[in-house]
């Protein structure tokens, strides 16, 4: 156990776990390695099959389906948590979607119902993750979500993930100031690019991951391991006075214009 991030005694949800190499998993890794009792959702029956077994080697104590848009299954799993826990002391949200021909195209370009779409899934379901989580944060708890460089700067390729990913950032920081009279604290992680399912949609992404690699100043690759600590020290109480931010876990690529 890692005897430097505690979070004994706490139970928290995790969505957005695919494979072992999803953003989501190494956190859920290093939460588990923490102490924490967990939470673990699949997005589909074609996902099922891969996530259920990373539930399993963490000893997940719940493992539930959960497409966001879908609003009866996104009630079902705070429902259960409600019955099963009594209570949620964290959250992780680390989930985004941009329709592909969308995504490839010029932001200028991209079609109202995709913009609609991605916003949806990628930034607005941490709303209704954070409104469903709130009555059952009751000793406060921490909301965590994962967004990227390409939300304050232009990213080549990046499209129109960097506007949806802005107004991510943008609602951390409105929840962060709402939620923060129960004790609840909201934080964006801004890992540099990483070799994730999700990452391969991007056009060109190991072109962007080998600049990336070159410009960062530690001059390494940055790897999914890298994020789950953080995401663990941010669900802990190390983590109580940190709220409304987002953490870069990138080499140090942000510094750079």
């Amino acid at each position: 156990m890692n005897t430097l991030i505690n979070l004994q005694g706490k139970r928290g949800l995790v969505v957005g776990i695919a494979n072992r190499q999803s953003i989501a998993w190494a956190c859920a890794q290093a939460l588990r390695e923490g102490g924490a009792e967990l939470g673990i959702t699949w997005l589909n029956d074609k996902a099922r099959p891969h996530v259920e077994p990373l539930a399993q080697e963490l000893g997940a104590s719940l493992c539930l389906p959960l497409d966001v848009e879908d609003d009866a299954q996104l009630a079902a799993v705070f429902d259960a948590i409600a019955q099963q826990w009594g209570q949620l002391d964290f959250l992780l949200h680390s989930i985004a979607f941009a329709p592909k021909d969308d995504l490839h195209g010029r932001v200028v370009d991209c079609s109202r119902d995709g913009f609609a779409r991605a916003m949806d899934v990628s930034c607005h379901s941490l709303l209704r993750m954070a409104r469903l989580a709130e009555p059952l944060m009751v000793k406060g708890g921490s909301i965590i979500t994962m967004s990227y460089l390409g939300a304050e700067e232009v990213i080549p390729q990046y499209g129109m993930m960097g506007p949806v990913k802005a107004a991510l950032e943008a609602a951390t920081r409105y929840l962060a100031v709402e939620l923060g009279a129960k004790g609840i604290r909201v934080n964006a992680i801004s890992p540099g690019p990483l070799s994730t399912r999700a990452a391969s949609g991007i056009a060109h992404f190991d072109q962007l991951l080998q600049d990336a690699n070159q410009r960062a100043p530690l001059h390494r690759p940055v790897g999914i391991a890298d994020v789950g600590p953080l995401c663990a020290f941010l669900a802990s109480d190390a983590g109580r006075a940190i709220t409304g931010g987002t953490l870069y876990v990138d080499g140090g690529l942000h510094l750079l214009n």
